[in-house]
C-alpha cells in the first residue's frame, strides 16, 4: 500500500484514524543516538487535535510509546518502533456516511483500487501524519548532531486574515501555505537525475494529504524570470569558501544541496469535510447530497507545519547517509572508525 519511505533511513507506517493505534517503524537508525519519548513529546504536542480553535475537536493526547531499538535511553542500531494510541476515536460518526463518498476525499478513489471504504478514511486520514511527526523527530534529532535544522511555519491562509473565520462561521474550510527552511546543510548532499535531493522532497511532501503543490525558491515565479535575474551569482571570499549572492535556486542545484538555505513552499486545499450540503454519489451509484458532520479542521497549515519539517527531515537523513558512500575518502573514513 505504499506505507515505506526512504533508502537508508527507512520509515514505515501503520495504523488508521479510528483503528487502536497508528505508529512507525525506522531502519538505518544509527546506535548510540541519545532518545528518549521527551524528544519526540514536542512535535506530537504541534500536531495534535483538540487544542485550538482552529483544529479538530477530536481530544487525543498523542503520547509516543518507544517499543524497540532503544535501551536505557540510547539507539541499538535496531529498528525503532513507536506506537500512538488512539484514545478519542468514534466510528460511530461517521455510521451516516457510511457508504457515501465524500467530494473531495479519497473514498472514491479507495473504493475503486480496493472495494471496500475504512471508517473516517483509514489511512487516508490526517491522523496518519501522527506516525510522521514521530519518525521525523527522531530525523530531526540525528540532524541537530550535524548542526542542520529543519523548520516551517505558516505564510498563508485564503487570501485575507479574516478569510478563516468567515469559513468557520458558514461551516466552509479555507487553503492554507506552509514554507519550510532547512539550515546547516553542507553542499554536496544529493544526487543528480532521478535521486535528486528536490524531488525527494517534493515526493516526501507530497505524500502528505491535502498537499496540493511544493516550489523551491522563486518556484513557479521562474517561468516568468530571465535568466540574468534568476541566476545567483557565486563570489570567493579568498580563503576558499565560495557562497551565492542571491538564494533565488532555493539551496539546490542540479538535485545537490549547495551549502546555501534550503527552501520551499508547499500549498494545502481546503479540508474537504465541511457543514455545508454537497452533491455525491454513495456505493450503490445512487446520486445524494452531504453534509459532513463531526471534529474536522477548517484549515491545514497550522497543524501541517511539524508534518512538513518531519517528511523534510526524514530526506535529508537519508540523503546524508547516501552521500556518505559516495567518495572513496568518506567510506575509508567511515570503515576506520567502525574498526576502531
Amino acid at each position: 500500500m505504499g506505507s515505506i519511505f526512504g533508502t537508508i533511513f527507512r520509515v514505515t507506517t501503520f495504523g488508521e484514524s479510528h483503528g487502536p493505534a497508528l505508529g512507525c517503524v525506522i531502519d538505518g537508525c544509527p546506535a548510540g543516538l541519545v532518545l528518549s519519548p521527551g524528544d519526540i513529546t514536542a512535535d506530537m504536542q504541534r500536531r495534535r487535535p483538540g487544542y485550538s480553535p482552529h483544529a479538530s475537536k477530536r481530544r487525543e493526547a498523542d503520547e509516543v510509546e518507544i517499543l524497540s531499538g532503544v535501551l536505557d535511553g540510547i539507539t541499538t542500531g535496531a529498528p525503532i518502533a513507536m506506537m500512538v494510541r488512539n484514545q478519542d476515536h468514534n466510528p460511530a460518526e461517521y455510521t451516516e456516511i457510511a457508504r457515501t463518498f465524500r467530494p473531495g476525499h479519497a473514498d472514491y478513489s479507495y473504493f475503486a483500487k480496493y472495494g471496500l471504504l475504512d471508517t473516517g478514511g483509514g489511512r487516508a486520514s490526517g491522523r496518519e501524519t501522527a506516525a510522521r511527526v514521530a519518525a521525523g523527530a527522531v530525523a530531526k534529532k540525528i540532524l541537530r548532531e550535524f548542526g542542520i535544522t529543519v523548520a516551517a511555519h505558516v505564510s498563508s491562509i485564503g487570501r485575507r486574515a479574516e478569510d478563516l473565520e468567515d469559513c468557520i462561521a458558514c461551516g466552509d474550510s479555507i487553503g492554507s501555505e506552509v514554507m519550510c527552511k532547512i539550515n546547516g546543510l553542507k553542499a554536496g548532499v544529493g544526487a543528480p537525475v532521478f535521486d535528486k535531493l528536490s524531488a525527494d522532497l517534493a515526493k516526501a511532501v507530497h505524500s502528505i494529504g491535502g498537499v496540493k503543490g511544493v516550489e523551491f525558491g522563486t518556484g513557479f515565479a521562474a517561468a516568468t524570470m530571465r535568466a540574468s535575474k534568476n541566476n545567483d551569482a557565486f563570489v570567493a571570499d579568498g580563503g576558499g569558501k565560495i557562497s551565492k549572492t542571491t538564494n533565488n535556486a532555493g539551496g539546490i542545484l542540479g538535485g545537490i544541496s549547495d551549502g546555501d538555505e534550503i527552501y520551499f513552499r508547499v500549498a494545502f486545499k481546503p479540508p474537504p469535510s465541511i457543514a455545508m450540503a454537497q452533491q455525491t454519489v454513495n456505493a450503490d451509484g445512487k446520486n445524494t447530497q452531504i453534509a459532513i458532520k463531526g471534529r474536522h479542521d477548517p484549515v491545514l497549515a497550522p497543524r501541517a507545519c511539524v508534518v512538513v519539517e518531519a517528511m523534510a527531515a526524514c530526506v535529508v537523513v537519508d540523503h546524508i547517509f547516501r552521500s556518505l558512500s559516495d567518495r572513496m575518502e568518506s567510506v575509508k573514513l567511515a570503515y576506520s572508525l567502525y574498526s576502531q
